[in-house]
Order: C-alpha cells, then sequence, then structure tokens
C-alpha cells in the first residue's frame, strides 16, 4: 500500500536550498567531486583546464626525474589550480544535488488504483492509463483531471502551504505525480510516460544531468581553446627558438637555471598556464549551472539552459492583463449618482442588491460601500424581510426585493406588500429590467456608461421600483480593473533595459488603451485570439528580436511553443506546460519579469568575468616575461615594474595567484553579478571600468603581496 507523507518529507519538500556560498559544509561536499572530476574522460569537456591538468601531470614528471623546491612547489599550485576549477563546477551541482534532494523526498513508493478497480505499482502507470484518487491519497502520476473537483496539496514540489483547487475542464485540470489530495475526489489521465514524470525531469535538470551548453557558452568554449592554441604554439616554439640563437641550458627548474641562457620545460608550463585564459576556463561551467539554479530557487524550472540564456537575450515581453498586470478582478471604485440621487443613497442600494452576489465584483461593491459611506455589511439571512435575488450570468443581474409592513391603526402589523425591487448588473440588462417594469433610461445614465467605458472601467448601472411606480435607474457603479502596485516602475526598468512590453488583453481596444496607458506598457493586442497571439510573436521574431510570454491554458500552448522563452504555469494545463522551455510552479504570471532579469544576470555574470579574466592576464606577463628573458634581453627588465624578488618568486607567485584568484571568484560566480536596470552601453562602460580595470589591477598588487611572501621559501 502506499506510504503515508512523513513530515519529514513534507518539510523536505517545503524546503528551499538557501543562496548561501562556500560555507564549510558545501566545500567538504563537493572536495572529492572535485577530485574524481579529475578524470581525463570528464575534463576533455574543458579544454582549458584539460591542458592545465595535462601540464601538472608532465611538471610532476619533470620534478619527479629532477627534483628542486620551485619545481615542487609550482606542481602542487598547478594541481591546486585543476582542483579549484573543478571545485567551482562541483559546489554548483552541490546546490543543484541538494535542491534534488529536497524534490526527491516528495517521491514515495506508492500504488496506483486504476478506474476499473485494478491495483498497480505507481511505476507501472502507462501514458493514458485512467486512475482514481481520493481524498488522503497521493496522485501517483503526471495526469489531466477529467471527472471531478479536488483540493490538492503541492508543497512537496511549489513549497507552498496553501492547497490549489483541481478540476476537469478549463485550464486548472492538470496535477502532478507526487502531490496529496487533502478533499473530494478526482479521475485522472495519465499524461506521462515510465519515468519520465515533471518530479523526475525536474530532479535531472537541478542536478545538472541534462543541463546542454548554450550557444553563447559554446561560441565562447570555442573562442578560449582558439586563445589556448594559439599560446600553446607561442610557448612551445620558445624552446627551439632558444636552441636555435644557442640560448638553451638544459638545466634543472630551479631559480639557478632561470638565468637568460635558457628556459626549462617547468617555467614554459608555468608561462603557458599564466597565459593562457584559465580563471574563465575554470568558472564558466560553474556560471551556467549557477544561473539555473538560481531559477529553481525562484520555483522556476527551466527546462534547458538555453532558456535561461534566451530570456536575458529577450527584447519583446507579452504579458497577460488579468493577474499580471492587474489584479485579476475588477472591483468597485466610485458611486456616480444621477441627478436628484445622492452618492449615499446609490452607495445603499448598490450594498443591499449586492449581498447576494457573491462574485468578487460583487463583494468590493459592498466594501466600497462600507469603506466611503460607513454602511455596515447586512447578514443576508437576517433580513426577513427582503428576498434576495442572486447573480447568474443569464440574467446578469443580481438584487432584492424588499417588503413593506401593513400596520392597523393600534400599531399591529397584520401583514405585508412587496414595496421596492433593487437591481443592479450590466447596463444593457438592468436598463432592459427598467423598462419592462414601466421606466424609460435617460440619457444622463448612457452617458454615465460611455464615460466609464471609455477609461476602460466596466459600469453596472443600479435602479429600483418602488410600490405603484415606474422603474428608474439610480446611478452607475465604476468597476476597474486595478493595475497592480509598482507595475509601472517595473515597466520603467524593462525599458531601460531595452525590453519593448506588450499586454495582452481579450478586452475591446478602448479599455485597453486605458489599462496600457494607466501600467506603463510600450504597446497592447487587444481583442486577442491564439491566432494573434501566434501572429504578434511570428512578427516580432522575423524583425530579429527574442519574446518571452507566459500562460497556462490549451489555447495557449502554440504561442508558448513559438515563443523564445515561454513560461507555463504551474496550475496550467499539460499541453501548456509541454509546449514551454520553463515552468512556473508558484504559477505567478508576473515572474516572468524576475526571470527575464536572471537570464540576464547570467549574461552579464560570464561577461564580466571574461573581461576580468582577459585582463588579469597582464600583470602575469609583467611577472614571467622580464623573469625568463631579461638576463638575455636586459632592455626587458623595464618591464619588471612589480620589482619582483627574483625570477623564481616572480613565476612561481604569478601560478599561485593564477590558482588562488579562480577560489576567490567562485562566490562571484555562483551568486552572479549584481544586475542593475540600464542600458546596454551603461553596463558595457560599467563592465569594464569594475571587471576590466579591476582585472588590470588586482593581480599586481596580488603576485607583488605573494612575491614578498615566497621570497623567504629557501631555494627560491
Amino acid at each position: 500500500m502506499e506510504k503515508p507523507p512523513t513530515d519529514a518529507a513534507a518539510a523536505a519538500g517545503r524546503r528551499r536550498v538557501g543562496g548561501g556560498l562556500l560555507d564549510a559544509t558545501q566545500l567538504g561536499q563537493a572536495l572529492p567531486g572535485a577530485v574524481r572530476k579529475l578524470d581525463p574522460r570528464l575534463m576533455w569537456r574543458n579544454p582549458v583546464m584539460l591542458l592545465v591538468e595535462a601540464g601538472a601531470v608532465f611538471t610532476t614528471v619533470l620534478s619527479v626525474a629532477d627534483p628542486s623546491t620551485l619545481s615542487w612547489i609550482i606542481t602542487v599550485w598547478l594541481w591546486l589550480t585543476v582542483i579549484f576549477a573543478n571545485l567551482a563546477e562541483a559546489v554548483a551541482e552541490g546546490r543543484g544535488k541538494a535542491q534534488a534532494a529536497a524534490l526527491r523526498a516528495s517521491k514515495q513508493d506508492m500504488v496506483a488504483f486504476l478506474r476499473d478497480g485494478r491495483e498497480v505499482p505507481a511505476t507501472q502507470l502507462k501514458l493514458g492509463d485512467i486512475v482514481v484518487v481520493v481524498a488522503g491519497q497521493t496522485i501517483p502520476g503526471d495526469g489531466d483531471v477529467i471527472e471531478g473537483i479536488a483540493s490538492v496539496d503541492e508543497s512537496a514540489i511549489t513549497g507552498e502551504s496553501a492547497p490549489v483547487i483541481r478540476e476537469s475542464g478549463g485550464d486548472r485540470s492538470a496535477v502532478t505525480g507526487g502531490t496529496r489530495v487533502l478533499s473530494d475526489r478526482i479521475v485522472v489521465r495519465i499524461t506521462q510516460k515510465p519515468g519520465e514524470s515533471f518530479v523526475d525531469r525536474m530532479i535531472a535538470l537541478v542536478e545538472g544531468a541534462n543541463r546542454q551548453k548554450t550557444p553563447n557558452e559554446i561560441a565562447l568554449n570555442i573562442l578560449l581553446a582558439a586563445l589556448t592554441i594559439i599560446f600553446l604554439l607561442s610557448v612551445v616554439t620558445l624552446q627551439p627558438l632558444a636552441i636555435y640563437s644557442k640560448a638553451y641550458q638544459a638545466a634543472a627548474p630551479d631559480t639557478a637555471a632561470i638565468d637568460g641562457n635558457g628556459v626549462t620545460g617547468i617555467v614554459l608550463i608555468s608561462l603557458l598556464v599564466c597565459l593562457i585564459p584559465t580563471t574563465i576556463g575554470a568558472l564558466l561551467s560553474a556560471i551556467g549551472i549557477a544561473g539555473m539554479d538560481r531559477l529553481v530557487q525562484r520555483n522556476v524550472l527551466a527546462m534547458s539552459g538555453r532558456a535561461v540564456e534566451a530570456a536575458g537575450d529577450v527584447n519583446t515581453l507579452l504579458l497577460d492583463k488579468t493577474g499580471t498586470i492587474t489584479l485579476g478582478n475588477r472591483q468597485a471604485a466610485e458611486f456616480v449618482p444621477v441627478d436628484g440621487v445622492t452618492a449615499a443613497t446609490l452607495a445603499d442600494a448598490a450594498q443591499l442588491s449586492s449581498l447576494a452576489d457573491e462574485t468578487p465584483e460583487g463583494r468590493s461593491v459592498v466594501v466600497l460601500a462600507k469603506n466611503a459611506f460607513g454602511l455596515r455589511e447586512r447578514e443576508p439571512g437576517l433580513m426577513t424581510d427582503a428576498t434576495f435575488v442572486p447573480f447568474t450570468a443569464q440574467t446578469r443581474m443580481s438584487g432584492v426585493d424588499l417588503e413593506l409592513s401593513l400596520q392597523s391603526g393600534q400599531g399591529r402589523v397584520v401583514g405585508a406588500v412587496a414595496g421596492r425591487q433593487i437591481r443592479k448588473g450590466a447596463a444593457s440588462a438592468v436598463m432592459k429590467w427598467v423598462r419592462q417594469n414601466g421606466g424609460h433610461p435617460t440619457e444622463e445614465v448612457g452617458e454615465i456608461v460611455d464615460t466609464v467605458s471609455s477609461t476602460g472601467g466596466t459600469p453596472l448601472v443600479v435602479a429600483e421600483q418602488i410600490a405603484g411606480q415606474p422603474a428608474r435607474a439610480l446611478g452607475v457603479i465604476h468597476l476597474k480593473d486595478v493595475v497592480k502596485p509598482g507595475m509601472r516602475e517595473r515597466f520603467d526598468e524593462m525599458r531601460r533595459m531595452g525590453i519593448r512590453t506588450v499586454m495582452i488583453t481579450g478586452d475591446n481596444p478602448r479599455t485597453a488603451k486605458a489599462i496600457a496607458d494607466e501600467a506603463g506598457v510600450d504597446d497592447f493586442l487587444a481583442e486577442a485570439t491564439p491566432e494573434d497571439k501566434l501572429a504578434y510573436i511570428k512578427k516580432e521574431q522575423e524583425g530579429g528580436r527574442l519574446v518571452a510570454m507566459t500562460g497556462d491554458g490549451t489555447n495557449d500552448a502554440p504561442a508558448l511553443a513559438q515563443a523564445d522563452v515561454g513560461v507555463a504555469m504551474n496550475t496550467g494545463t499539460s499541453a501548456a506546460k509541454e509546449a514551454g522551455n520553463m515552468v512556473d510552479l508558484d504559477s505567478d504570471p508576473t515572474k516572468l519579469i524576475e526571470i527575464v532579469e536572471i537570464g540576464k544576470q547570467l549574461l552579464i555574470t560570464r561577461g564580466a568575468l571574461t573581461t576580468f579574466s582577459i585582463t588579469n592576464d597582464i600583470a602575469k606577463y609583467f611577472a614571467i616575461i622580464p623573469a625568463m628573458f631579461a638576463a638575455v634581453y636586459p632592455g626587458l627588465d623595464t618591464l619588471n615594474v612589480m620589482r619582483l624578488h627574483s625570477p623564481g618568486s616572480a613565476i612561481l607567485s604569478a601560478v599561485v595567484f593564477n590558482a588562488l584568484v579562480i577560489i576567490a571568484l567562485i562566490p562571484l560566480a555562483l551568486r552572479g553579478v549584481r544586475y542593475t536596470p540600464a542600458g546596454a552601453s551603461a553596463l558595457l562602460r560599467r563592465n569594464l571600468l569594475v571587471y576590466g580595470l579591476g582585472g588590470v589591477l588586482a593581480p599586481f598588487a596580488g603576485i607583488k603581496l605573494i612575491d614578498l611572501l615566497v621570497q623567504f621559501i629557501p631555494g627560491i
């Protein structure tokens, strides 16, 4: 039988792996992995560090054959350089494995109850199987609800403790294996293939098992490999040139050997390691893994590193109006009475007619009447003289029929007659009711309705009929989509980043324009159909722009598949989640903005550390080249601006700094360079100023400091 979820498992499901960097626990867990990665069969994926490892092997052989203090110290630090590079990747992978462990805790040994009455292990479920899940049971696999409605606990997947509703039909029918049904009963059609559940894919992705290098990462690797080959050829030809110039001396790799008459193998290897871009070569993989990890920390699952990188290059952002830009439910904002009616009278009638309206709009009318006019909320059950008319989609109205008491001359109640009827609802429905009850709509009401509509709002008309009199309109309730706080500022940030924001809505163009102007988006697509969304994305892409969008319904699937970054909501349909290349476990459409920022942070981090890596090589040139050739070409001594102690200490200091800078930059690679919304030119200036200039200056200070320390080592 199915094992009940334990408190530990639930806690693991709710736990999110923190973003702490390089604590003792992480280092201890990552170090064995870093050592295992010394296997050349793994190292070949990083040609820069593979060459460093080959150099470390070669210096080890030379040190054994002809040992010296300098040769052995350089050998040790070359091996540390490779281990530090592997450690960066191992720490990044370790964070993903910790997240995967939390996800794996949500998987349990369980059985599935097929609709035909059979019980089978959940692992044997096939695509298309239909299972029944009742309260207290765990959903055995990913699927769609085809019958029933239930409250589901998804905390093991999303980390959120609040249950969600899943029901057949619509866009909230998808369920995830490993989540628990809390109430009622649902029938689920399995949509996963064996071993390919959503949780299985999450575990594989966050562990890095399926992380493929992105196009930009591949291009940068090719560039680094090309630079490595160039420097390799340059260094390899130094010894033949020395022999040809009769400056060759086959001496042991110690300080005495570096006397201008020749260079040894160990010194040449040291030169090569310091010349090639080891810093970015060591950190490149960790930067990519950490970028996906930052998304996981925000409950977003990226199906590939390509999607994260594309998010950083997005030019156009498509956002649904409802629930993304606006709060999702229209809210009463104002009571607009007709002449002869006070706002308080209109508010009282609007409140009474809304007590039986359980829609969010109806409840907002009651709240506005209470807040604006101090009208206390009346409980429908306590009003014995009232007959309430609930809101329905057919009538598009709600209301109340109030009775007037008939009293005798002595003040005794002897009966009741219909006294007052109040209706509130869509303008066309209420005005029709007014005409049916002897009244005539006035031009004033029509003008108020048109004014509200022209500003992007939704007008609700309130009318009444008093016994023996024709019905009349009292005024209009102005409902409006409330733009979420801070959205205009967020869109201003997007604009500074060079991203164009587009609001998608089913509203008419006039209403859409009013909301778009208030929110501050750059453009809008009104009365949008699935075909319109797809056509808009294709049009943007034909202009060379990358497009990102969110969606949750089956009708969003074509557009999500077409978009360069398609973020599907976890509450959405299976079709939407299959079509997108990211899934937001929190189902928060506004998170698309955060995803774009994370993608840009990934690209900026990679660019910043590449700049630092290339520029910090400059200081190494000033350290090693004078040390190697100043005796042969005395003029090169002018390049020894750091005034290093000796040729041996200069070479060793450069090698040591080359290794230490990797370990020093691991936290930055994992955390990411701090991102502030700005244009490309501003970001480039900051990148060059901070990481370009910093990459030049920091090594001068670092190498000089190390030189002051190593000069006290005997034999250096």
